[in-house]
């Protein structure tokens, strides 16, 4: 079942950041249906987070979708390479997002190793934001569309992880945000070969 919409609009990033590990993220692109769980993700406090694009209440052309209603798709170019895939989530006018960095791949890998060019099965197949949007096939062709929709949704199977099976700690790549840059708004699974980044 696809999680509601109301799931997406509670005021709390950090904690949906963390419930969202164990659900389960698909596409269906072309036809095809990819997915997994996820077992990393990033929050992102909005206005009032130095790392957030929205910070300080920045809202441009391309961040104009973080001032939607929770619920849709942000996704952007980085570095000119990789395409980043971030949940909106909160109200109208609070421009909160979550960036999935990992999933577990658990449908359709035949399609996403053919996307990521990968003939034997490894790890980084989904391993990194650019990782999980290449092998699912999300682009900004299906910036701003809502999870609610037949493209891409999450879903809640029942899979649970303890607390102490989750790690936090400060995000990946945000040196820029000074003092923010330190704060535990990364989660991952503790131990899982998917993670970007090493468990310690």
């Amino acid at each position: 079942m696809k999680l509601p919409e109301s799931y997406y609009l509670g005021n709390d990033v950090v904690a949906i950041s963390k419930d969202l590990i164990g659900k389960y993220l698909f596409t269906r692109i072309d036809g095809i249906t990819t997915g997994g769980y996820i077992v990393e993700t990033e929050a992102y406090n909005g206005a009032i987070d130095r790392a957030s694009h929205a910070y300080g209440n920045r809202n441009t052309p391309r961040t104009s979708i973080m001032f939607k209603q929770g619920g849709i798709t942000y996704i952007y170019l980085c570095y000119g390479i990789h395409e980043m895939f971030n949940i909106v989530t909160s109200v109208e006018g609070h421009p909160q997002a979550i960036l999935i960095r990992a999933i577990q791949p658990t449908d359709g890998i035949e399609a996403m190793q053919i996307r990521r060019n990968m003939p034997v099965l490894k790890p980084n197949i989904t391993k990194g934001p650019g990782s999980v949007a290449k092998a699912l096939g999300i682009s900004r062709k299906i910036n701003a569309i809502s999870l609610q929709s037949d493209t891409i949704w999450i879903e809640d199977r029942g899979l649970c992880f303890p607390d102490e099976q989750i790690a936090d700690g400060p995000r990946i790549g945000v040196a820029y945000a000074k003092e923010d840059a330190f704060l535990p708004y990364r989660f991952y699974v503790k131990g899982n070969i998917y993670v970007s980044k090493p468990n310690k």
